[in-house]
């Protein structure tokens, strides 16, 4: 950690006044840098506690001009990452084996990625660049540097910096990873064993999403373009990452859910987190009302604080028995909740490779072939607009 955090300080420093229109070299993936931090120091680099390392920056330039495209001003960037408060860590690695860090302000995501991953990444970066500049809604991920650490005599740690879609002042009571497909998409969790720190997935569903009639085609635009783009850089195993905060207390209450709870299982953790989060949740709704006194609206962007009716369903298999009448209706039904709520395209760096084409022979001889993840980029895509067209609703 204290690796990572004295080469970004190092990083953003030193591109920081670089200015100047980005060229196709800065996209070459060999543009990549590496820097030796030794514990004494040297010209270029601070004295440090840790072990001698080496640290490398990859297309440095392109970065800068994304994290300006994203409006992260440099001097907040560094602080968050780099300041006194030290990153958390994210519980046990997932199947991934990916370990995550959230810096204090709840704003970026570190990650530790495979080499493939980085390779990935690199050779769609000119299509990414070019994606996120034309389309400012776009959901997938905001990628904000990719760096690798090596110690002295030890292993190579490859991490990129990535937007956290969570970053909210509200509570996320209900958060679901889904990727429109079914085998093997359940936590397999007792209810009484899933709180906010759960990540459910497509089985585990049992809501639908009814938006205003504008909210709800802009969302569906930015859907097929965000996938268009990830068919054409041959990219699947993606999920689409939702995020609900429920509105009223006494409905959070019936399904369990105090705005004031989260459980950690460590005691103290648990009382400072309830004590702030419910300062961060009090704030949000008191600035909400500072807004519609002064005559403003909330501050709402796709993905992001976007208020909705969540229609409770018994569970996922409830949306593949909708039946559209008339002009698109959908008919449901269930209890309402009003909610805010949060969602992104996430895991985009994983390509149709030759590991993906054996998983997808092997699964399809113990499962249906169209209920598996690990499909071609093409059917992929189209699987999960389908999916999302049918958890989202226009609200009419």
């Amino acid at each position: 950690m204290l690796n990572l955090q004295l080469g970004i300080r190092y990083s953003v420093g030193k591109h920081a006044s670089i200015l100047g229109e980005l060229k196709p070299g800065d996209f070459d993936p060999k543009q990549k840098f590496w820097t030796r931090f030794p514990a004494e120091g040297s010209k270029l680099t601070p004295p440090h506690q840790s072990i001698e390392f080496r640290w490398k920056d990859y297309c440095p330039v392109v970065f800068r001009h994304l994290r300006e495209l994203f409006q992260v001003d440099p001097a907040d960037y560094m602080l968050a990452i780099c300041g006194n408060d030290a990153l958390r860590e994210l519980s046990s690695p997932g199947k991934s084996g990916s370990f995550f860090y959230l810096t204090q302000d709840d704003r970026f995501i570190i990650k530790t990625v495979k080499k493939s991953e980085v390779k990935v990444l690199l050779r769609m970066l000119p299509s990414y660049y070019q994606h996120v500049n034309r389309y400012e809604n776009s959901l997938v991920t905001k990628f904000y540097g990719v760096h690798c650490v090596k110690p002295i005599g030890g292993q190579k740690t490859r991490f990129i910096v990535m937007g956290n879609m969570f970053c909210s002042e509200y509570r996320i009571h209900r958060r679901f990873d889904l990727k429109g497909s079914s085998h093997g998409r359940s936590t397999n969790k007792p209810e009484d064993e899933i709180d906010e720190t759960t990540t459910l997935k497509d089985l585990d569903l049992n809501f639908a999403f009814r938006l205003q009639r504008n909210q709800f085609h802009e969302l569906m635009k930015q859907i097929d373009r965000d996938c268009e783009f990830l068919e054409a850089e041959r990219i699947m195993d993606y999920s689409l990452l939702v995020g609900l905060h429920f509105r009223d207390d006494n409905r959070c209450d019936k399904m369990g859910l105090s705005p004031f709870l989260l459980r950690t299982g460590k005691e103290d953790s648990y009382q400072n987190e309830k004590f702030m989060r419910g300062c961060r949740f009090l704030e949000a709704e008191l600035q909400d009302m500072d807004r519609i006194l002064a005559g403003q609206k909330p501050l709402i962007r796709l993905g992001a604080n976007m208020p909705a009716r969540a229609v409770r369903m018994a569970r996922r298999s409830d949306f593949d028995q909708y039946t559209r009448s008339g002009a698109g209706h959908f008919s449901y039904s269930g209890e309402v909740y009003e909610v805010v709520l949060y969602f992104g395209i996430i895991d985009i760096l994983q390509d149709y490779d030759i590991s993906k084409k054996l998983e997808h022979a092997y699964k399809s001889l113990q499962a249906d072939p169209t209920s598996i993840s690990a499909v071609d980029p093409k059917h992929y895509s189209k699987r999960f607009r389908d999916f999302i067209g049918r958890i989202f609703i226009e609200d009419r």
